[in-house]
């Protein structure tokens, strides 16, 4: 708490000093940073209230206990502060998970892309069954979500859609999604009811904010434009102005077909293609974009993270972590706070 209170000292002296709206993107940097911390001091201070207010309900209990209050009294009230405690326990446990994002870009937001897998339509409609999961777990999380391309022009279904999810600690939280996810159920799309397996894999990245400086060669870029071929609805706008990227050296392609025109599209791509290049480049520990070679997008492929059993059992279990539960349904209406939790907390 210390630290903190030290850190937020620095960070308004800062703001403080008569230049420091000279660079915009800096002050916005600093701001957040303030928030964040207040933020924690705020939940620190909430904490020792209400450790507080359980110990004195505590000794007001046992006061009347000795007082010859009723049993059913003291059970009515004992209720309450094992309820209280359990609160108290909720809300310390989500500060510690949150002193755990201690990653070079923990608190940014992120960029989510799901891929449909092998496997035809089955893989398909997995794919867009998870794309439901995340955007309801963005929701729950009072997390702003764009979506930047929707490739949804099958029978049913989706091949891949990206989304951007703003909000502090996106990545952090949602980094250890990336992977591999497997679906096992009957089949709606098989005749004979047979039991299909089905892939789809998760990407994330950390958004970039603007004061990080990413320099690509153009002459190592392809840009293709194109128009919008999804079913769409509300996802896709359905105009000439949909953008592809591909970065030659690394294979490397994004797309974005969301944006309302072509300028914007081009300069949305840019920035996935940017973090995606630095994520690899710090994976591989280079110094240089230039230095990448390759497409090693398909190894991922084999990072199996986390099976959903629908049928003959229900069943999600994480393959890092061990951790499972048989309430498949809430899951995939955007529950997997329990997952997240449990890889952060390997970390300890």
């Amino acid at each position: 708490m210390d630290k903190v209170k030290s850190e937020l000292e620095r960070v308004n002296r800062e703001i403080e000093e008569p230049d420091f709206w000279n660079n915009l993107e800096y002050a916005q940097n600093k701001m957040r940073e303030k928030k964040s911390m207040e933020a924690t001091l705020n939940s620190i201070f909430s904490l020792e209230k209400g450790i507080k207010d359980i110990e004195e309900l505590i000794e007001i209990t046992e006061m009347e206990e000795a007082e010859g209050r009723s049993e059913e009294d003291l059970r009515e009230t004992a209720s309450e502060i094992e309820n209280l405690f359990k609160d108290f326990k909720t809300d310390l446990e989500n500060l510690r998970l949150k002193t755990l994002l201690t990653g070079k870009y923990d608190k940014q937001s992120a960029i989510l892309s799901i891929h449909a897998g092998t496997g035809g339509v089955d893989a398909m409609d997995w794919a867009s069954m998870l794309f439901r999961m995340y955007m309801r777990w963005c929701d729950g999380k009072g997390y702003s979500v764009k979506v930047t391309d929707f490739q949804d022009d099958t029978e049913a279904g989706i091949k891949s859609a990206t989304i951007m999810v703003e909000g502090e600690n996106a990545y952090g939280y949602l980094k250890n999604e990336k992977g591999v996810h497997r679906l096992v159920r009957i089949s709606p799309f098989n005749s004979q009811g047979k039991r299909q397996t089905s892939f789809a894999m998760v990407e994330v990245i950390p958004k970039l904010s603007e004061d990080i400086n990413v320099e690509i060669d153009s002459e190592d870029l392809r840009i293709d434009t194109y128009r919008s071929s999804g079913a769409g609805g509300q996802h896709v706008n359905k105009t000439d102005s949909a953008i592809r990227i591909t970065h030659l050296p690394t294979g490397i392609v994004v797309t974005c077909q969301n944006e309302r025109s072509q300028i914007q599209n081009k300069e949305t791509a840019m920035g996935i293609l940017k973090a995606k290049l630095l994520e690899r480049a710090e994976k591989e520990h280079k110094d240089n974009i230039k230095e990448l070679k390759g497409d090693l997008g398909m190894n991922t492929w084999g990072s199996q993270i986390r099976s959903y059993v629908f049928q003959p059992y229900t069943m999600v279990k994480d393959h890092r972590t061990g951790a499972e539960t048989a309430n498949v349904s809430q899951v995939m209406d955007g529950d997997i706070d329990y997952f997240i939790n449990e890889k952060l907390k390997k970390k300890d």
